[in-house]
């Protein structure tokens, strides 16, 4: 039976308010007690960490998504499909647990106790079976369980970090809440999947989709990953603390625009499985248009309350992400624009040469500028090189599938909402330069007002948003 986008949105966006709410309790007080240097150990260390993660899933969760949904509607093909993708997943998770225990051996890494504890988030890799979720599209399971484990990983937060000497906790925490969230969706596999002699797999099949989307991921991890790696090299872990909490502030929001795209690629997956293209093209032109209604506001908004909004949040050391903010909302537009192109017509569509393309040229761009800038402008210069590596991904993605998609008539809709930003922006600047409030009331007044101005001058869309599918 065919599920609601409406209801399945709803469930992964009030998983994607969880994770905004997450950091938005745990942020002020992470920062302040562990300070921009311990902040910047946690995140350099996951940083290296996540490249064994990332080999660990071998491209495994946008196939296995992809290969779900297409086999959901046949129990006998979708066990068959499920164990032989898990298999791969089991097998490299447990060599990498190895190679990065090897790592931690020969490079003896500068704060090694919260590397070693975050070999816990390769364990998570190894028993993640949120894919098998996705493509069936129960989000409901997944957002339930996530709650609980959230709410328990905040509680430990507050109860156990106290100074800057628990960073280790706190690493604790947090890769320990990665694996215990996996964990706990195994029982829900019961009746959803059968056991199955492993004669009967079909593992061959699945290699070279997995490998073929193992390299966008990899590429994708230079220029969202691999600058914290370069920046704690080349410039100390203050400034990828500076970077890291930046970069926090500009993804909480988006992280809610992004939901649409987990719900959209199984059921785009679907529909080009059943020959429903016309379908297909209807549910992205309504995705797009629904993804720049955000963005928009979220860039303008963000650069008008970020001086106020920092300080507030971050506490005192944290002056310098001011900028940073900034800078890396411009990129929440690009990131916008390009998701419903790759989720929910590029991975479906199978045209994993695309994929692969454009996070390589992503790469390419984002290693040269911030080999170029890093050295000179620290923290700056890799913000730099993420804005150049989101808008020449999203350039390519667009220019890509321009013959099968009318890309004219998205940037068209897109025109709308960016005036109506504009707009916005102009009224909460004039507000706070008119007003001269303290700067908590100054901001609070600012996302109001903007809010309620914003959503007014979209009211018509709105009610299309609610009346979709109906």
């Amino acid at each position: 039976m065919a599920r609601s986008i409406k209801k399945n949105f709803a469930y992964n966006f009030v998983y994607q308010v969880l994770i905004l709410v997450f950091p938005l309790i745990t942020t002020p007080y992470v920062s302040r007690v562990l300070g921009a240097e311990g902040i910047g150990a946690y995140s350099y260390t996951y940083s290296i960490m996540y490249y064994f993660m990332l080999v660990a899933m071998l491209g495994i969760t946008n196939h296995g998504n992809r290969a779900i949904a297409k086999a959901r509607e046949n129990k006998e093909e979708l066990t068959k499909t499920f164990w032989s993708i898990y298999l791969i997943q089991l097998s490299m998770s447990a060599l990498m647990i190895i190679a990065y225990f090897c790592y931690i051996l020969i490079f003896s890494p500068n704060y090694w106790l919260i590397a070693i504890i975050q070999v816990l988030y390769i364990f998570s890799a190894m028993f993640d079976i949120s894919w098998l979720f996705f493509g069936l599209e129960e989000f409901k399971t997944i957002v339930i369980r996530s709650i609980i484990v959230k709410l328990l990983e905040l509680m430990a937060i507050f109860l156990f970090v106290k100074n800057a000497d628990d960073i280790w906790v706190y690493t604790l925490i947090m890769a320990g809440g990665a694996l215990i969230n996996q964990l706990v969706m195994w029982p829900f596999l019961i009746n959803r999947v059968a056991s199955i002699p492993w004669g009967y797999l079909k593992i061959k099949k699945h290699i070279k989709p997995c490998l073929v989307l193992f390299i966008p991921a990899v590429a994708v991890s230079l220029y969202k990953v691999m600058d914290k790696v370069m920046l704690g090299a080349m410039s100390g872990v203050e400034e990828v603390g500076y970077y890291e909490q930046a970069e926090k502030i500009v993804t909480m929001p988006l992280a809610i625009a992004t939901a649409l795209g987990a719900v959209l690629m199984p059921r785009m997956s679907n529909f080009i499985a059943k020959g429903r293209h016309e379908d297909m093209r209807r549910y992205i032109r309504m995705s797009m248009r629904f993804m720049m209604f955000l963005a928009f506001p979220l860039c303008f908004g963000l650069i008008a309350i970020a001086d106020n909004f920092v300080p507030l949040f971050l506490g005192d050391g944290f002056e310098k992400s001011i900028i940073l903010v900034r800078l890396l909302s411009i990129t929440t537009v690009f990131l916008a624009f390009a998701n419903p192109l790759r989720t929910g017509y590029i991975v479906p569509k199978e045209q994993d040469h695309v994929l692969v393309k454009f996070t390589i040229l992503g790469a390419v761009v984002n290693l040269i500028i911030n080999f170029a800038l890093i050295p000179s402008m620290n923290s700056v210069g890799a913000c730099i090189g993420t804005i150049a590596a989101e808008f020449a991904v999203m350039f390519y993605q667009a220019f890509s599938v321009r013959k099968d998609l009318p890309m004219a008539l998205y940037l068209k809709d897109s025109v709308a909402f960016l005036i109506k930003s504009l707009l916005m922006f102009g009224f909460i600047e004039a507000i706070s330069v008119i007003m001269k409030l303290p700067i908590a009331v100054d901001m609070i007044l600012q996302i109001i007002c903007g809010m309620a101005l914003y959503f007014f001058m979209n009211k018509k869309f709105i009610k299309e948003i609610i009346n979709f599918e109906k």
